[in-house]
């Protein structure tokens, strides 16, 4: 998970020319939205939104209560992604799969 953690930082740093921050700057439980925390706001919020969709192919509802709390820190955004991961079929197994069909084995 720390591994996708860095990865998620790094992602923001770009999508947001967050420059002049790196990943050791950002605290995996600070609040991404709260001036306490990084102190973004709704605009990147709508950004992280379409970069995480982009590199992860999640489905990030707008109107869902949940997203807030998917998009609190980094760790929540973490743990959003990897319930995303767990839960949909991937298409190297579906090709996997569908390859040992075509063999007959």
């Amino acid at each position: 998970m720390d591994s996708l953690k860095l990865e998620i930082k790094q992602l923001l740093i770009e999508a947001l020319d967050l420059e002049d921050m790196s990943p050791s700057d950002i605290d995996d439980d600070a609040p991404l939205f709260d001036t306490d925390g990084i102190g973004l706001d709704s605009i990147d919020a709508l950004e992280i939104g379409i970069v995480l969709r982009k590199q992860y192919q999640l489905t990030v509802a707008a109107n869902d209560e949940r997203t807030r709390e998917h998009f609190r820190s980094i760790s929540t955004l973490a743990a959003f992604v990897a319930s995303q991961r767990a839960s949909a079929p991937t298409a190297d197994v579906a090709q996997d799969t569908q390859h040992v069909q075509d063999k007959g084995e």
